[in-house]
């Protein structure tokens, strides 16, 4: 299960990134390095921080064949995509959900502590598209007001009481997963942010 997660969000954060340089108007090099920083960065992230090297895309081709196959898809159906912004959130959304709960796994067998596992998540979902946006020149989400990596730490929270409730691993991660996704996509929807610690003053120069 945890291997098609990883999968499934390797998937989306390749569409994210494609998504993210077509709209930068980068040619097919620059949108394959776009896709794939964003589909493995996070993840190898990870998997250096646990010393479990090399790290898994370079371990298993499926991961590499699985970005190109999704690049490719997603430029060849640009043009059926007829709201680029949304649909970028919602790879996007969906990737993060998804590596969170990778992450949190991961940090569980290597027998860390839970706030560590969470960390661990929140990183493997957010790192990639931190890469993403730089070599973009956006500055990242995460840097920003908006529910990102907030989500993703509710989310590493919400595993480990799903299973204080003694529920199945399979069921506590995929709601886990779910809960991310759940809270990314009702902030957008409802413009919630994070407060600023600085008040809207206009520069004396």
């Amino acid at each position: 299960m945890f291997y098609s997660l990883d999968i499934l969000g390797t998937i989306a954060f390749a569409i994210s990134g494609v998504l993210v340089a077509l709209s930068k108007r980068m040619d097919p090099f620059g949108i394959l390095i776009i896709a794939f920083v964003t589909a493995v960065g996070g993840g190898t992230l990870r998997d250096v921080l646990i010393g479990d090297t090399p790290v898994s895309w370079m371990k298993n081709m499926t991961y590499t064949y699985v970005i190109l196959g999704s690049t490719i898809f997603a430029v060849v159906v640009r043009n059926k995509i007829d709201y680029l912004r949304k649909s970028l959130l919602l790879f996007d959304t969906i990737g993060i959900g998804l590596y969170t709960v990778v992450g949190v796994e991961k940090g569980i067998s290597a027998g860390l502590n839970p706030i560590i596992c969470i960390s661990l998540g929140t990183m493997s979902a957010c790192f990639g598209g931190v890469i993403r946006d730089i070599l973009c020149n956006e500055i990242p989400v995460i840097f920003r007001k908006e529910i990102y990596a907030t989500a993703c730490i509710i989310g590493g929270f919400s595993y480990f009481l799903f299973m204080k409730l003694t529920m199945p691993v399979d069921l506590a991660f995929a709601l886990a997963g779910l809960t991310v996704i759940i809270i990314r996509l009702l902030a957008i929807r409802f413009g919630i942010s994070l407060p600023s610690l600085y008040k809207n003053e206009e520069s004396s120069f």
